[in-house]
């Protein structure tokens, strides 16, 4: 494995551990926040290690689009991956709420966190995989 993706994995993995702390902690904004990214970064990882160009987008829903392209997809369905990418900009800036149509609340992030640990599940695999051909 590419010592790049391997910082990137730690990255994501920093973001899943904050998500957890901050989940417990009732501060679903940046639980919200940390979900996004650490599926953004498992994505831009993945895509390093295959030597597939890095895009500079924060959408889920683009870089899914490229990991089609490539033979791979997300094990999260469309629904799911525009509720991910809602999520980015209206968490980090005060305009509106999290979501256009929810409040953040424990509701919200377990439902993220439950479509962002599947999709760890498989992006594992495929790390794993691989880690095993380098």
């Amino acid at each position: 494995m590419k010592d790049e993706t391997k910082l990137w994995l730690e990255y994501a993995n920093e973001n899943y551990l904050s998500s957890k702390v901050l989940l417990e902690s009732h501060l679903y904004n940046p639980t919200l926040q940390n979900i996004q990214q650490v599926i953004e970064k498992n994505i831009k990882a993945y895509f390093i290690e295959n030597g597939i160009k890095l895009q500079k987008t924060h959408n889920i829903l683009s870089l899914n689009e490229t990991l089609k392209k490539n033979h791979c997809h997300l094990n999260i369905d469309e629904d799911e991956i525009d509720l991910i990418d809602t999520i980015y900009l209206s968490s980090k800036y005060p305009f509106g709420s999290v979501l256009p149509d929810f409040e953040p609340d424990e509701k919200i992030c377990l439902v993220c966190l439950d479509v962002l640990e599947r999709e760890l599940r498989m992006i594992f695999r495929r790390v794993l995989r691989m880690y095993e051909q380098s």
